[in-house]
């Protein structure tokens, strides 16, 4: 699937991914797809977050085989964040208020990732430096504890490593010591849940219960992955070959690997990650990973609520496809020219995806980065 996909004409692969996000949300808004989620959340009420890079082979869903809309997601580039960033700020604390609010507590997942295989297949975002990526997430730990407190009894921010050539976590432990999942065999499943409790003992029985499933999953994808490199069609998963440039939030449709580079709208340097994601389009196509007759650059805000709500993430939306396309302009002028801008709204309740035409005149500009 991904070869055809990489290979097709960009028409027809900007087709392909608007099809997928309306199999996404089909698939979202099922009976059984909801009552799987009622059922998951019911079992394992710890609410879980993710920060990670904007890497698109980054797919914890996929690497745990946990449901979509179980784990909510926050991308940046290198998995970077500083909690000091005013709009992570508001979108983390409306987040942790709710499911507090509902009495369930929070599992923080901080990710680093690299490749054992070769060290250009891991995180461009630090310049393939594992130790300063692993570095940053525990700066990440120590804000969450200065905002959270110490306790870890209600919010638990916990280090994983993504060694993304066979898709395993490496989970730190609270003493320094950590577990990797690729040393052990599925046959050794059983012995997951004392090697947790040994690992995290400040961490809540039922929070580590929660975790487990997670794990359980990993080891499974991970056996299915060494699989697929034993028949040889692993290679295109653990090589670049984006082809597309995701700003917003609201991308959990694309789960197939290495199609995107997805740019939270958190950094007040924005325009950083963006570049960033441009020098990898560009470097993708000078090397023949993918076609050069363009790539696509789509934002996308989602909203809660129609009328106002929803107006407002549409002109986020605008502003963000604006700021993005300016930048790679001005950092990738011949690049730009094979650019193709799409601006869209997510349904946050129903996953559907509803593309906005950009209208406004472009005095507008001002006002629109004002209201983001």
């Amino acid at each position: 699937m991904y070869t055809n996909v990489t290979r097709l004409p960009i028409e027809k692969r900007i087709d392909w991914l608007f099809n997928l996000a309306d199999r996404h949300g089909a698939t979202f808004r099922s009976p059984d797809a909801w009552l799987a989620r009622e059922r998951y959340l019911a079992e394992h009420p710890t609410a879980i977050a993710v920060l990670k890079c904007m890497d698109g082979r980054i797919n914890l869903s996929v690497m745990t085989n946990t449901p979509a809309g179980i784990l909510m997601p926050f991308r940046n580039l290198g998995g970077a964040f500083d909690l000091g960033w005013p709009h992570l700020g508001e979108v983390l604390a409306h987040h942790v208020q709710g499911w507090i609010r509902s009495g369930r507590r929070v599992l923080f997942l901080v990710t680093y990732h690299y490749s054992k295989g070769d060290p250009h297949r891991g995180c461009a975002g630090f310049n393939y430096d594992t130790e300063a990526a692993f570095a940053h997430t525990k700066v990440i730990r120590r804000q969450m504890e200065q905002i959270f407190g110490l306790g870890h009894t209600t919010i638990y921010p916990l280090i994983c490593g993504i060694e993304t050539d066979e898709d395993t976590i490496i989970v730190h432990g609270s003493t320094g010591e950590k577990l990797d999942l690729s040393q052990l065999t599925p046959d050794e499943s059983e012995t997951l849940e004392p090697r947790l409790a040994a690992l995290l003992p400040d961490m809540p029985p039922q929070m580590r219960a929660d975790l487990l499933p997670l794990l359980l999953g990993n080891l499974e994808n991970i056996a299915r992955v060494r699989e697929q490199a034993r028949r040889h069609e692993r290679q295109l998963e653990i090589e670049h070959r984006e082809w597309m440039i995701c700003v917003g939030r609201g991308f959990d449709f694309l789960h197939t690997p290495n199609q995107a580079l997805i740019i939270g709208p958190y950094s007040p340097n924005l325009d950083v990650p963006i570049g960033k994601a441009g020098g990898i389009i560009q470097s993708n196509m000078r090397g023949g990973r993918i076609p050069d007759d363009g790539f696509l650059l789509l934002a996308s805000v989602p909203y809660m609520e129609i009328g106002m709500d929803r107006a407002r993430a549409e002109l986020k939306s605008i502003f963000l496809a604006r700021f993005a396309a300016e930048v790679l302009r001005n950092e990738f002028p011949a690049l730009a020219e094979k650019m193709f801008v799409r601006t869209a709204v997510l349904d946050w309740h129903s996953r559907t995806l509803e593309t906005v035409n950009d209208t406004l005149p472009e005095s507008d500009r001002s006002q629109i980065a004002a209201s983001f």
